[in-house]
């Protein structure tokens, strides 16, 4: 992806190099609910194992008490992650405008190491990538991207970086609309099955955002970047999970979607750049 010398965001708040051990505990609901899925499907290693397929946490942590200079590298993954966030709030402040949707509001950024206070509770590494709606912000330990390579198989590249970011984003965009709230009323009245599938399509559509994005950002887009997000987007599939974890797929069970369907659509957004074919609810939801 070209994008050194470009703008970069100033909704990044990078909390690297505070240290600290963070100790996860169930604090909430869906801590609860998601604590019992990891037991039921990945055995009791929860862990790291989670990091693709947990979104929101809460818990205790011990506090962030050392603090260390950030490596050149880390320094320039942050310009990149800054960049990223930049594309997402030129696009999304365009198609938002465009489609009559009122004033985007730009979201932050957080990075972190090891462990976080969040909005909706307090949250490890072990989390991955996730969105709080609570307070609007997209958290992200850089670490993540290292499991998805060496744990999940993924290509890594910048790219799958970028995809990730556009992926939290979508969520932060089912949350302007309206939508998250939405799907959190009906899976409160439904079975967990239907609550599941739910879940599916919200995952999905925020996968669909992300092609959006990248529809919009092609310019800057080099060869082999999709593949980078669709080699992510196969890792992170609940049936590649389930299949790497206890060797078998529990369809009921699945939250995010399989790797087929995150693939697929990443690339209806991508090739559309529509938000309004990003209906994954009537297709996903029986």
């Amino acid at each position: 992806m070209k994008w050194q010398g470009r703008r970069q965001s100033g909704n990044l708040d990078d909390r690297r190099g505070m240290g600290g051990k963070g100790k996860l505990a169930a604090g909430g609901g869906i801590v609860v609910v998601i604590i019992v899925m990891a037991l039921n499907f990945f055995g009791g290693d929860t862990g790291k194992q989670l990091a693709p397929i947990v979104e929101q946490l809460g818990g205790s942590q011990t506090q962030q008490t050392e603090q260390r200079e950030l490596t050149t590298q880390e320094k320039e993954i942050g310009d990149f992650m800054a960049t990223v966030l930049a594309d997402t709030e030129d696009v999304w402040n365009q198609i938002f405008a465009s489609n009559n949707l009122g004033n985007y509001k730009e979201p932050t950024m957080v990075l972190f190491t090891d462990a976080v206070s969040t909005g909706c509770g307090n949250a490890t590494a072990a989390s991955g990538p996730f969105y709080c709606p609570a307070d609007q912000q997209v958290y992200m330990d850089l670490a993540f991207f290292d499991e998805l390579k060496t744990r999940f198989g993924a290509k890594g590249g910048d790219f799958a970086m970028a995809y990730v970011t556009a992926h939290e984003i979508g969520h932060h965009i089912q949350t302007l609309l309206g939508t998250s709230q939405k799907v959190r009323q009906l899976q409160q009245r439904t079975g967990k099955a239907e609550a599941n599938q739910l879940s599916v399509a919200l995952e999905l559509q925020a996968d669909f955002y992300a092609g959006v994005w990248a529809h919009y950002n092609q310019k800057y887009l080099e060869e082999g970047d999709i593949d980078e997000a669709l080699s992510a987007a196969n890792a992170v599939g609940d049936d590649a999970i389930q299949k790497r974890m206890q060797g078998h797929v529990v369809p009921d069970s699945f939250t995010h979607g399989t790797s087929e369907q995150r693939k697929t659509w990443f690339m209806k957004g991508y090739k559309t750049g529509d938000i309004k074919q990003g209906d994954t609810f009537s297709e996903i939801v029986r």
